[in-house]
C-alpha cells in the first residue's frame, strides 16, 4: 500500500505536504479544509487555508488556491483555476479552463462557461442558462 501523502516544493523553496483526499485521490494541502463528502479528483490541488464544502467537486487538473472558498455542491470543472481568496457559491458551476481571479465572487447557482476569465475582485451572477446578469 502506497503513501497517503506527497511532499511538493513550492516557488519559495518551502516543502508543502499534500494528502490524498479519500474521495477522488486529489491532493489537499495541510491546512486546507475539505469536507469528506466533497470530491477532489486525481490531478486536482487544494492549497493551504482553502475550504471545500460538502458535495462540491474539484475536477481533474483544477487548482484551488489559498483561502478560496468553494460552496456546497459547487462544481469546479477540469483545469479551472480558482484564485486566492475567491469564492464560488453553492451549486455554482465553473467551466473547463476558466480562471477566477483573486478575491472574485461567483454567485450561488451561477453557471460560468468554458475558457472564461473572471477578473480579480469581480462578481459574476448568471441566470439558469449561464447568461450574465448585472452584479
Amino acid at each position: 500500500m502506497g503513501k497517503n501523502y506527497v511532499d511538493i516544493e513550492n516557488d519559495h523553496g518551502e516543502t508543502l505536504r499534500y494528502r490524498k483526499h479519500v474521495n477522488g485521490r486529489g491532493l489537499v494541502a495541510h491546512g486546507a479544509k475539505v469536507h469528506p463528502d466533497a470530491r477532489v479528483e486525481l490531478g486536482a490541488y487544494v492549497e493551504p487555508r482553502a475550504q471545500v464544502a460538502a458535495g462540491a467537486t474539484i475536477a481533474r487538473g483544477a487548482w484551488v488556491e489559498s483561502e478560496a472558498v468553494i460552496g456546497p455542491e459547487a462544481y469546479v470543472d477540469a483545469n479551472a483555476h480558482i484564485g486566492p481568496k475567491a469564492q464560488v457559491g453553492a451549486r455554482a458551476h465553473v467551466g473547463v479552463r476558466t480562471r477566477v481571479g483573486e478575491g472574485a465572487r461567483v454567485a450561488k447557482n451561477a453557471k460560468i462557461g468554458d475558457d472564461e476569465a473572471i477578473p480579480a475582485g469581480g462578481t459574476v451572477i448568471t441566470d439558469a442558462r449561464g447568461l450574465h446578469l448585472a452584479a
